[in-house]
Protein backbone atom coordinates (compact mmCIF):
# COMPACT_ATOMS: atom_id res chain seq x y z
CA UNK A 1 0.00 0.00 0.00
CA UNK A 2 2.69 2.47 0.24
CA UNK A 3 4.50 1.83 -2.39
CA UNK A 4 1.37 2.36 -4.07
CA UNK A 5 1.17 5.58 -2.74
CA UNK A 6 4.29 6.49 -3.15
CA UNK A 7 4.57 6.07 -6.82
CA UNK A 8 1.16 7.88 -7.23
CA UNK A 9 3.63 10.95 -5.72
CA UNK A 10 6.36 10.63 -8.09
CA UNK A 11 3.41 10.05 -11.28
CA UNK A 12 2.28 13.07 -9.99
CA UNK A 13 5.54 15.05 -10.14
CA UNK A 14 5.89 14.06 -13.38
CA UNK A 15 3.14 15.26 -14.96
CA UNK A 16 4.91 18.61 -15.59
CA UNK A 17 7.18 17.27 -17.46
CA UNK A 18 4.72 15.47 -20.00
CA UNK A 19 2.66 18.00 -20.08
CA UNK A 20 5.56 20.36 -20.89
CA UNK A 21 6.66 17.84 -23.94
CA UNK A 22 2.91 18.04 -25.64
CA UNK A 23 3.17 21.65 -24.83
CA UNK A 24 -0.16 21.87 -23.05
CA UNK A 25 0.73 23.27 -20.23
CA UNK A 26 3.62 25.69 -20.67
CA UNK A 27 3.32 27.01 -16.70
CA UNK A 28 3.42 23.52 -15.15
CA UNK A 29 4.78 23.28 -11.77
CA UNK A 30 5.05 20.57 -9.55
CA UNK A 31 6.90 20.13 -5.79
CA UNK A 32 7.24 17.34 -3.23
CA UNK A 33 7.41 18.82 0.15
CA UNK A 34 9.19 17.03 2.69
CA UNK A 35 7.66 17.78 6.43
CA UNK A 36 8.84 16.16 9.76
CA UNK A 37 6.68 17.16 12.54
CA UNK A 38 7.08 16.43 16.10
CA UNK A 39 4.65 17.51 18.33
CA UNK A 40 3.97 17.34 22.14
CA UNK A 41 1.30 18.26 24.19
CA UNK A 42 1.65 18.77 27.94
CA UNK A 43 -1.32 18.91 30.13
CA UNK A 44 -0.82 20.86 33.50
CA UNK A 45 -4.67 20.51 34.14
CA UNK A 46 -7.03 16.81 32.76
CA UNK A 47 -7.31 16.97 29.13
CA UNK A 48 -10.68 16.40 27.38
CA UNK A 49 -9.25 12.75 27.05
CA UNK A 50 -8.24 12.59 30.43
CA UNK A 51 -4.81 12.20 28.78
CA UNK A 52 -1.90 13.97 30.76
CA UNK A 53 0.47 13.87 27.70
CA UNK A 54 0.03 13.38 23.88
CA UNK A 55 3.30 13.14 21.65
CA UNK A 56 3.32 12.05 18.07
CA UNK A 57 6.24 12.29 15.44
CA UNK A 58 5.77 11.70 11.45
CA UNK A 59 6.40 12.18 8.44
CA UNK A 60 4.79 13.42 5.64
CA UNK A 61 5.38 13.82 1.71
CA UNK A 62 3.06 16.53 0.08
CA UNK A 63 2.50 16.50 -3.66
CA UNK A 64 1.38 19.28 -5.72
CA UNK A 65 0.55 19.72 -9.43
CA UNK A 66 -0.40 23.05 -10.98
CA UNK A 67 -0.69 23.69 -14.76
CA UNK A 68 -0.96 26.73 -16.81
CA UNK A 69 -3.39 27.11 -19.12
CA UNK A 70 -4.21 25.94 -22.73
CA UNK A 71 -4.34 28.79 -25.59
CA UNK A 72 -7.78 30.13 -26.27
CA UNK A 73 -10.62 32.43 -25.26
CA UNK A 74 -10.99 29.94 -22.69
CA UNK A 75 -7.72 28.20 -21.60
CA UNK A 76 -8.08 24.75 -19.25
CA UNK A 77 -5.87 23.55 -16.73
CA UNK A 78 -5.49 21.01 -13.65
CA UNK A 79 -4.28 21.35 -10.28
CA UNK A 80 -3.75 18.07 -8.26
CA UNK A 81 -2.51 16.89 -4.80
CA UNK A 82 -1.17 14.09 -3.45
CA UNK A 83 -0.03 12.80 0.02
CA UNK A 84 1.45 10.47 2.19
CA UNK A 85 1.98 10.29 6.14
CA UNK A 86 4.09 8.07 7.80
CA UNK A 87 4.28 7.58 11.54
CA UNK A 88 7.78 7.46 13.21
CA UNK A 89 6.62 7.35 17.08
CA UNK A 90 3.51 7.90 19.21
CA UNK A 91 1.58 4.99 20.99
CA UNK A 92 -1.97 4.88 22.47
CA UNK A 93 -1.09 6.28 25.12
CA UNK A 94 0.09 10.00 23.85
CA UNK A 95 -2.10 9.84 20.49
CA UNK A 96 -4.33 12.38 19.40
CA UNK A 97 -2.08 15.73 18.62
CA UNK A 98 -3.95 16.27 15.06
CA UNK A 99 -0.79 14.64 13.39
CA UNK A 100 -2.53 11.29 12.67
CA UNK A 101 -5.78 9.68 12.38
CA UNK A 102 -6.63 7.66 15.68
CA UNK A 103 -8.31 4.01 15.23
CA UNK A 104 -11.48 2.63 17.33
CA UNK A 105 -8.47 1.40 19.65
CA UNK A 106 -7.47 4.84 20.19
CA UNK A 107 -4.31 4.13 18.39
CA UNK A 108 -2.13 6.20 16.00
CA UNK A 109 -2.81 4.59 12.73
CA UNK A 110 0.68 3.80 11.31
CA UNK A 111 0.34 5.98 7.74
CA UNK A 112 -2.34 7.34 5.62
CA UNK A 113 -2.46 9.14 2.29
CA UNK A 114 -5.12 11.23 0.24
CA UNK A 115 -5.20 12.74 -3.40
CA UNK A 116 -7.20 15.48 -5.09
CA UNK A 117 -7.41 17.85 -7.46
CA UNK A 118 -9.37 20.37 -9.48
CA UNK A 119 -9.91 21.26 -13.36
CA UNK A 120 -9.79 25.55 -14.03
CA UNK A 121 -11.10 27.43 -16.38
CA UNK A 122 -9.69 30.90 -17.52
CA UNK A 123 -10.82 33.57 -19.77
CA UNK A 124 -9.34 37.16 -19.91
CA UNK A 125 -8.28 37.92 -16.01
CA UNK A 126 -10.45 35.76 -14.64
CA UNK A 127 -10.36 32.02 -13.37
CA UNK A 128 -12.99 28.86 -12.25
CA UNK A 129 -11.87 26.11 -10.20
CA UNK A 130 -14.13 23.23 -9.02
CA UNK A 131 -12.49 20.02 -7.24
CA UNK A 132 -10.72 19.44 -4.41
CA UNK A 133 -8.23 22.49 -3.55
CA UNK A 134 -6.93 24.77 -1.07
CA UNK A 135 -9.04 28.08 0.18
CA UNK A 136 -7.41 31.00 1.33
CA UNK A 137 -9.94 33.88 2.43
CA UNK A 138 -11.43 35.65 5.80
CA UNK A 139 -14.59 33.56 5.77
CA UNK A 140 -13.27 30.47 4.75
CA UNK A 141 -9.24 29.78 5.00
CA UNK A 142 -8.28 26.13 4.99
CA UNK A 143 -5.01 25.52 7.45
CA UNK A 144 -1.80 23.97 7.02
CA UNK A 145 -0.80 23.16 10.58
CA UNK A 146 -0.39 20.07 11.06
CA UNK A 147 1.76 16.96 8.69
CA UNK A 148 -1.14 17.45 6.09
CA UNK A 149 -2.99 20.78 4.72
CA UNK A 150 -6.56 20.86 5.01
CA UNK A 151 -8.81 20.43 1.91
CA UNK A 152 -12.16 21.72 0.93
CA UNK A 153 -14.21 20.36 -2.54
CA UNK A 154 -16.34 22.95 -4.17
CA UNK A 155 -15.74 25.97 -6.70
CA UNK A 156 -13.98 28.65 -6.40
CA UNK A 157 -14.18 31.61 -8.81
CA UNK A 158 -11.21 34.32 -8.29
CA UNK A 159 -11.61 37.95 -11.06
CA UNK A 160 -8.96 41.09 -11.44
CA UNK A 161 -10.85 42.42 -14.17
CA UNK A 162 -11.70 45.70 -12.66
CA UNK A 163 -8.10 47.01 -11.86
CA UNK A 164 -6.79 47.28 -8.25
CA UNK A 165 -9.98 44.81 -7.12
CA UNK A 166 -9.84 41.14 -6.44
CA UNK A 167 -13.35 39.66 -6.41
CA UNK A 168 -13.70 36.33 -5.34
CA UNK A 169 -16.43 33.60 -4.71
CA UNK A 170 -16.70 30.15 -3.96
CA UNK A 171 -19.52 27.16 -2.92
CA UNK A 172 -17.89 24.14 -0.91
CA UNK A 173 -19.55 21.29 0.37
CA UNK A 174 -17.35 18.94 1.28
CA UNK A 175 -14.27 18.95 3.91
CA UNK A 176 -11.16 17.15 4.75
CA UNK A 177 -9.35 17.61 7.99
CA UNK A 178 -6.05 17.25 8.34
CA UNK A 179 -5.63 13.92 9.57
CA UNK A 180 -8.37 12.32 7.36
CA UNK A 181 -7.91 10.51 4.03
CA UNK A 182 -10.98 11.49 2.52
CA UNK A 183 -13.34 14.50 2.53
CA UNK A 184 -17.13 14.54 4.17
CA UNK A 185 -20.63 16.69 3.98
CA UNK A 186 -19.76 18.40 6.79
CA UNK A 187 -18.77 21.71 8.46
CA UNK A 188 -17.99 21.97 11.76
CA UNK A 189 -18.05 25.64 13.83
CA UNK A 190 -15.58 26.78 16.41
CA UNK A 191 -17.24 25.44 19.18
CA UNK A 192 -20.23 24.46 18.06
CA UNK A 193 -19.78 21.01 16.38
CA UNK A 194 -22.42 21.53 14.39
CA UNK A 195 -23.02 19.78 10.86
CA UNK A 196 -23.92 21.33 7.98
CA UNK A 197 -24.46 20.99 4.02
CA UNK A 198 -22.23 23.87 2.81
CA UNK A 199 -20.75 27.23 3.04
CA UNK A 200 -20.89 29.84 0.42
CA UNK A 201 -19.13 32.82 0.10
CA UNK A 202 -18.78 36.33 -2.07
CA UNK A 203 -15.73 38.96 -1.72
CA UNK A 204 -13.87 41.55 -3.22
CA UNK A 205 -9.77 42.57 -2.23
CA UNK A 206 -9.44 46.26 -2.20
CA UNK A 207 -6.42 48.57 -3.68
CA UNK A 208 -4.05 45.61 -2.60
CA UNK A 209 -1.40 47.58 -4.24
CA UNK A 210 -2.31 51.03 -2.79
CA UNK A 211 -0.62 52.20 0.57
CA UNK A 212 -4.60 51.94 2.19
CA UNK A 213 -6.03 48.69 1.14
CA UNK A 214 -8.94 46.66 2.51
CA UNK A 215 -11.34 43.58 1.75
CA UNK A 216 -15.51 43.17 2.13
CA UNK A 217 -16.79 39.44 2.52
CA UNK A 218 -20.06 37.65 3.20
CA UNK A 219 -20.70 34.05 3.89
CA UNK A 220 -23.11 31.82 5.02
CA UNK A 221 -23.18 28.40 6.60
CA UNK A 222 -26.03 26.58 5.55
CA UNK A 223 -28.97 27.04 8.27
CA UNK A 224 -26.12 27.82 11.01
CA UNK A 225 -25.20 31.50 10.35
CA UNK A 226 -24.38 34.50 7.96
CA UNK A 227 -21.50 36.32 8.47
CA UNK A 228 -19.89 39.80 7.37
CA UNK A 229 -16.45 40.64 7.26
CA UNK A 230 -14.69 44.07 6.79
CA UNK A 231 -10.94 44.86 6.52
CA UNK A 232 -8.74 48.57 7.17
CA UNK A 233 -5.24 48.21 6.51
CA UNK A 234 -2.28 51.02 6.11
CA UNK A 235 1.19 50.05 5.23
CA UNK A 236 3.81 52.50 4.45
CA UNK A 237 7.64 53.05 5.79
CA UNK A 238 8.00 50.24 8.40
CA UNK A 239 4.44 51.13 9.65
CA UNK A 240 1.49 48.32 8.98
CA UNK A 241 -1.82 49.35 10.98
CA UNK A 242 -4.65 46.71 10.30
CA UNK A 243 -8.27 46.54 11.32
CA UNK A 244 -10.38 43.36 11.20
CA UNK A 245 -14.24 43.24 11.67
CA UNK A 246 -16.84 40.33 11.66
CA UNK A 247 -20.73 40.28 12.13
CA UNK A 248 -22.47 37.13 12.61
CA UNK A 249 -26.41 36.06 12.71
CA UNK A 250 -27.77 32.96 12.68
CA UNK A 251 -29.81 31.86 10.34
CA UNK A 252 -32.30 28.96 8.92
CA UNK A 253 -32.79 26.02 11.55
CA UNK A 254 -29.99 28.02 13.71
CA UNK A 255 -28.31 24.54 14.15
CA UNK A 256 -25.90 26.45 16.50
CA UNK A 257 -28.57 28.08 18.14
CA UNK A 258 -29.15 31.87 18.62
CA UNK A 259 -25.90 33.99 17.61
CA UNK A 260 -25.56 37.65 17.44
CA UNK A 261 -22.05 38.49 17.51
CA UNK A 262 -19.58 41.08 16.74
CA UNK A 263 -15.93 40.94 16.63
CA UNK A 264 -13.08 42.99 15.86
CA UNK A 265 -9.61 43.70 16.16
CA UNK A 266 -7.26 46.61 15.84
CA UNK A 267 -3.08 45.82 15.26
CA UNK A 268 -0.23 48.29 14.76
CA UNK A 269 3.51 47.06 14.07
CA UNK A 270 5.99 48.79 13.30
CA UNK A 271 10.13 47.65 11.83
CA UNK A 272 12.85 49.43 12.28
CA UNK A 273 16.58 47.46 10.86
CA UNK A 274 16.19 43.91 12.28
CA UNK A 275 13.60 45.17 15.23
CA UNK A 276 9.42 44.56 14.34
CA UNK A 277 7.28 45.27 17.76
CA UNK A 278 3.76 45.31 17.79
CA UNK A 279 0.60 45.63 19.60
CA UNK A 280 -3.02 44.40 19.25
CA UNK A 281 -6.19 44.56 21.04
CA UNK A 282 -9.33 42.39 20.11
CA UNK A 283 -12.87 42.76 21.44
CA UNK A 284 -15.67 39.92 21.21
CA UNK A 285 -19.06 41.49 21.51
CA UNK A 286 -21.87 38.94 22.30
CA UNK A 287 -22.87 36.17 24.22
CA UNK A 288 -21.54 33.29 22.17
CA UNK A 289 -17.96 33.54 21.19
CA UNK A 290 -16.95 34.42 17.30
CA UNK A 291 -17.72 30.92 15.23
CA UNK A 292 -15.73 30.01 12.27
CA UNK A 293 -15.16 26.90 10.09
CA UNK A 294 -11.88 25.90 8.56
CA UNK A 295 -8.95 25.80 10.50
CA UNK A 296 -7.27 29.83 9.88
CA UNK A 297 -11.25 31.26 8.76
CA UNK A 298 -10.29 33.78 11.70
CA UNK A 299 -7.91 36.84 10.83
CA UNK A 300 -8.22 38.59 14.12
CA UNK A 301 -5.36 39.99 15.43
CA UNK A 302 -5.28 37.88 18.35
CA UNK A 303 -5.72 34.49 16.90
CA UNK A 304 -2.84 32.99 17.41
CA UNK A 305 -0.58 29.75 17.73
CA UNK A 306 -2.65 27.83 20.00
CA UNK A 307 -6.15 30.11 21.08
CA UNK A 308 -8.01 32.52 19.16
CA UNK A 309 -9.00 34.69 22.38
CA UNK A 310 -12.56 34.64 20.32
CA UNK A 311 -14.72 33.92 23.86
CA UNK A 312 -18.37 35.36 24.54
CA UNK A 313 -17.82 39.01 25.38
CA UNK A 314 -13.99 38.96 25.64
CA UNK A 315 -11.20 41.47 25.51
CA UNK A 316 -7.60 40.78 24.71
CA UNK A 317 -4.17 42.72 23.92
CA UNK A 318 -1.36 41.46 22.13
CA UNK A 319 2.30 42.26 22.74
CA UNK A 320 5.08 40.87 19.93
CA UNK A 321 8.15 41.13 19.18
CA UNK A 322 10.37 39.70 15.90
CA UNK A 323 14.53 39.67 15.42
CA UNK A 324 16.47 39.31 12.02
CA UNK A 325 19.35 37.43 12.98
CA UNK A 326 20.17 38.73 9.67
CA UNK A 327 21.65 42.03 10.84
CA UNK A 328 24.15 39.67 12.83
CA UNK A 329 25.40 38.19 10.29
CA UNK A 330 23.12 35.10 10.41
CA UNK A 331 20.46 35.33 7.54
CA UNK A 332 17.83 33.41 7.27
CA UNK A 333 17.15 33.13 10.97
CA UNK A 334 14.41 34.99 12.19
CA UNK A 335 13.16 34.79 16.33
CA UNK A 336 9.52 36.02 17.62
CA UNK A 337 7.98 35.85 20.69
CA UNK A 338 4.24 37.44 22.18
CA UNK A 339 2.42 36.98 24.73
CA UNK A 340 -1.80 37.38 24.43
CA UNK A 341 -3.97 37.90 27.60
CA UNK A 342 -8.08 37.60 27.78
CA UNK A 343 -10.18 38.61 30.10
CA UNK A 344 -14.20 39.55 30.68
CA UNK A 345 -15.15 36.42 29.29
CA UNK A 346 -19.02 35.63 30.42
CA UNK A 347 -20.46 32.60 28.41
CA UNK A 348 -23.70 31.98 30.61
CA UNK A 349 -26.10 34.29 28.87
CA UNK A 350 -25.63 32.52 25.43
CA UNK A 351 -29.21 31.08 24.54
CA UNK A 352 -30.41 28.21 26.30
CA UNK A 353 -30.35 25.54 24.56
CA UNK A 354 -27.87 26.63 21.71
CA UNK A 355 -24.32 24.99 21.02
CA UNK A 356 -22.88 27.09 23.94
CA UNK A 357 -25.30 26.68 26.49
CA UNK A 358 -26.96 22.81 25.96
CA UNK A 359 -28.84 21.14 28.27
CA UNK A 360 -27.92 18.25 30.63
CA UNK A 361 -30.11 15.55 31.33
CA UNK A 362 -28.52 14.23 33.94
CA UNK A 363 -28.75 16.96 35.83
CA UNK A 364 -31.64 18.83 34.27
CA UNK A 365 -29.67 22.02 33.84
CA UNK A 366 -28.54 24.43 31.29
CA UNK A 367 -24.39 23.67 30.99
CA UNK A 368 -22.83 26.91 29.50
CA UNK A 369 -19.34 26.05 27.99
CA UNK A 370 -18.04 29.10 29.36
CA UNK A 371 -18.69 30.78 33.03
CA UNK A 372 -18.59 34.52 34.20
CA UNK A 373 -15.20 35.74 34.82
CA UNK A 374 -12.75 33.62 32.22
CA UNK A 375 -9.61 34.84 31.59
CA UNK A 376 -6.45 33.25 29.80
CA UNK A 377 -3.15 33.80 28.45
CA UNK A 378 -0.61 32.57 25.82
CA UNK A 379 3.05 32.82 25.27
CA UNK A 380 4.76 31.80 22.31
CA UNK A 381 8.40 31.61 21.32
CA UNK A 382 9.56 30.72 17.97
CA UNK A 383 12.96 30.28 16.41
CA UNK A 384 13.04 29.37 12.32
CA UNK A 385 16.46 28.83 10.20
CA UNK A 386 15.92 28.73 6.26
CA UNK A 387 18.72 27.94 4.50
CA UNK A 388 19.70 30.68 2.02
CA UNK A 389 21.86 28.69 -0.82
CA UNK A 390 23.77 25.52 -1.66
CA UNK A 391 22.28 22.08 -1.83
CA UNK A 392 20.05 22.42 1.13
CA UNK A 393 18.86 25.72 0.01
CA UNK A 394 15.08 26.20 1.18
CA UNK A 395 15.47 23.63 3.91
CA UNK A 396 13.83 25.57 7.06
CA UNK A 397 14.23 24.23 10.54
CA UNK A 398 11.46 25.66 13.02
CA UNK A 399 11.17 25.15 17.05
CA UNK A 400 8.09 26.47 18.43
CA UNK A 401 7.30 26.53 22.39
CA UNK A 402 3.88 27.42 23.30
CA UNK A 403 2.23 27.86 26.55
CA UNK A 404 -1.36 28.43 27.82
CA UNK A 405 -3.12 29.09 31.34
CA UNK A 406 -6.78 29.34 31.73
CA UNK A 407 -9.18 29.99 34.91
CA UNK A 408 -12.41 27.57 34.98
CA UNK A 409 -14.43 30.18 33.47
CA UNK A 410 -12.48 29.82 30.44
CA UNK A 411 -12.95 26.31 30.49
CA UNK A 412 -9.88 25.82 28.02
CA UNK A 413 -6.54 23.95 28.57
CA UNK A 414 -3.47 24.53 30.69
CA UNK A 415 -1.25 23.39 28.43
CA UNK A 416 3.06 23.38 27.10
CA UNK A 417 3.28 22.28 23.50
CA UNK A 418 6.45 22.40 21.50
CA UNK A 419 6.74 22.18 18.07
CA UNK A 420 9.93 21.16 16.16
CA UNK A 421 8.72 21.27 11.91
CA UNK A 422 11.43 20.51 9.36
CA UNK A 423 10.81 21.01 5.60
CA UNK A 424 12.06 20.88 2.83
CA UNK A 425 11.30 21.28 -1.05
CA UNK A 426 11.90 19.28 -3.75
CA UNK A 427 11.11 21.02 -7.28
CA UNK A 428 10.56 19.80 -10.47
Amino acid sequence: MIDSRITLLVLLCGLAETAAASGFLDDAKSEVLLRNFYLSNDYRSPSPTDKNYKQEWAQGFIGTFSSGFTDGAIGFGLDAHAFTGLKLDGGKGHSGTGLLPVDSDGRSEHDYSSAGGALKLKASRTTLAFGEMTVETPVFDTSDKRLQPEYATGFLLNSREIENMGLVAGHFTAFKNQDSSSGKGDFYGYGANTEAGAISFIGADLFSDSPVGGALYASELSDTWHQYYGNLHFKQSGMFLDANLYHTRDTGRALAGEIDNTAFSLSGKYTFGAHAVMLGWQRINGDTPFDFVGGDSIYLANSIKYADFNGANERSWQARYDFDFGALGIPGLNFMTRYVSGSHIDGTHAPKGGAYNPFDPDSGQYQPQQGDGGKHWERDIDLRYIVQSGAAKDLSVQLSHVSHRANTAQAGDDIDRIYVVVQYPLKF
